[in-house]
């Protein structure tokens, strides 16, 4: 767990209250929530050869300390299919940023795989001034949204207790397969409600994390993004 010391410790030391997605993707992988494959890129050649090694199509993301919401400063662009289509992104996404915020610091551009479409779910975290973290589970997309369609447990929980937060969401029903949907692999989830349990509970300095959306399949799952904020 060095790794995720040194993370949350450079953050802080650079007075960063929020990790970067790339730190907040490798902490999620020192724990075992499985995260869409990425490389950080510093220069247009580089995202292209990363984009060929991880394989199209794929996704490219802003990654600065500057901005937290990419979507809205034009910081993010999916679907890209070929090298010209990298390359252009790449200039967009650089522009747009220039152009929303003339100084923001640029660390890189993520370049991550395209998950596939399935069924979204949600898995969340926040400290209570009370009784200390707390855990979210919920599918992602609408139900989140507008439903409000979710569970919390006080943390540290158990496997029985994983299972649980699953079966309360009113939308479990599309869990277990729905008309044309396949049904979502329930022991993924499970494993990452528990991993994401521990991760909170070991490192206090997290103050609340949002893997949203987390592509649930019918075996495994991929979190497309994840943030995580500390105190």
């Amino acid at each position: 767990m060095k790794t995720i010391s040194k993370i949350l410790n450079k953050a802080l030391k650079e007075g960063r209250k929020y990790l970067l997605e790339p730190e907040a993707k490798t902490v999620c992988m020192e724990y075992e929530i499985p995260v869409t494959n990425f490389k950080l890129a510093k220069e247009e050649a580089e995202a292209v050869k990363f984009a060929e090694d991880i394989g199209f199509p794929v996704v490219l993301k802003i990654v600065s300390p500057d901005i937290i919401h990419k979507s809205d400063v034009g910081g993010v662009i999916v679907g890209l299919k070929t090298e010209k289509e990298v390359r252009d992104a790449y200039k967009k996404i650089l522009g747009n940023v220039k152009k929303h915020k003339t100084n923001a610091k640029i660390v890189g551009v993520l370049v991550q795989e395209m998950a596939p479409a399935s069924t979204e779910v949600i898995v969340g975290a926040m400290k209570d001034p009370q009784f200390g973290p707390a855990l979210m589970f919920g599918l992602g997309g609408v139900f989140v949204e507008v439903l409000k369609d979710v569970t919390f447990r006080v943390a540290p929980i158990t496997e029985d207790e994983a299972r649980e937060m699953i079966t309360e969401v009113k939308a479990y029903p599309l869990l277990k397969g729905y008309r044309s949907m396949p049904p979502a692999d329930i022991e993924t989830i499970v494993q990452i409600l528990l991993n994401t349990s521990r991760l909170v509970m070991e490192h206090q300095e997290i103050k609340e994390l949002d893997l949203n959306p987390i592509m649930v399949y019918e075996k495994g799952a991929k979190t497309v993004d994840a943030r995580i904020i500390l105190e």
